[in-house]
């Protein structure tokens, strides 16, 4: 499961300031204040727009067209959530629209563009020893490509609670709050996601 996202911020922030102190200092125009917000949630959601998009160059326009957001619309946050929910909702919003478009031209990558270099998509598995039975690696080589296919079969909103919860490790109250939703509705959402998912890849269970 990932870090707690708040935690790993935390760790960012100037001990002189903290996050609340930051956002208000944001919404007095303080631009030194904007960058060390940047500088504290850069990783967090580049890494959360790679996961959800599964690529590098859409991950980069997510993470721009985040922060203009933030930029554009600091003033109204009203501390009424934590600015984490807040930012994270703005960027699953945003990989939502993404994911919608991809599902209209059916134009889901086959590969993920990392800094690395191309990696096969959902390659969440352990990568087996060179002297590893050739069937295994077949077998987790199909497994990839079955969950691939199913991970396309799920409507944008589906996919978004399931890589959440399963590749985010976050909550099913913290998803609903951060797709605007109530936790009984996230959860609904993720079984239908799982209900479709063990359709597909029912014979590799």
């Amino acid at each position: 499961m990932a870090q707690d996202a708040p935690a790993a911020v935390g760790a960012r922030l100037s001990p002189k300031l903290d996050e609340a102190t930051l956002i208000r200092a944001v919404q007095r125009g303080d631009q030194d204040a904007f960058e060390q917000l940047v500088r504290a949630y850069d990783q967090s959601v580049l890494r959360l727009a790679v996961n959800l998009l599964r690529s590098q160059e859409d991950a980069r326009d997510v993470f721009q067209e985040a922060f203009l957001r933030v930029f554009r619309s600091i003033d109204s946050f009203r501390f009424d959530c934590s600015f984490h929910t807040w930012l994270y909702r703005i960027v699953t919003n945003i990989c939502l629209d993404y994911l919608r478009k991809r599902k209209v031209r059916k134009e889901e990558p086959a590969v993920v563009d990392t800094p690395e270099g191309p990696l096969d998509r959902m390659n969440d598995f352990e990568e087996e020893a060179a002297h590893a039975d050739p069937e295994r690696n077949m077998r987790n080589l199909q497994l990839g490509q079955r969950i691939e296919g199913a991970l396309g079969g799920l409507t944008p909103r589906e996919r978004m609670v399931f890589e959440l919860r399963h590749y985010q490790g976050l909550r099913l109250r913290n998803i609903g709050e951060i797709l605007g939703t109530s936790e009984e509705a996230a959860k609904n959402c993720l079984f239908r996601a799982t209900q479709k998912m063990r359709a597909v890849l029912g014979d590799f269970l």
